[in-house]
């Protein structure tokens, strides 16, 4: 499975030969080219994803770990997923 982020270099026609060769066996969801919506995903992703940067993981397991890990730690620092919704520009109501 490949999922298709619309960077320029994947969108030469070299990439897309390759892609149309090989449906037997890969599968390819292409991204919009642009989410017009506001999402605080994105800001907590960024910080999970922070951490997996320089990550050498020996399998999966590892990386499942780190992730899960990262989130853990997110729960008790609501100031920073407050950040993350606020940076989209949302508001939650009390």
């Amino acid at each position: 499975m490949l999922v298709w982020d619309n960077v320029r270099t994947h969108l030469t026609a070299d990439w897309r030969e390759d892609f149309a060769a090989n449906t037997d066996w890969l599968t390819v969801f292409q991204l919009p080219a642009h989410a017009p919506d506001p999402n605080p995903r994105e800001g907590v992703w960024s910080l999970v994803n922070h951490d997996l940067g320089n990550l050498a993981a020996a399998d999966l397991g590892q990386i499942t770990r780190t992730v899960k890990r990262k989130v853990k730690m997110l729960q008790y620092r609501p100031r920073l997923l407050d950040s993350c919704l606020t940076g989209s520009g949302l508001v939650l109501d009390a």
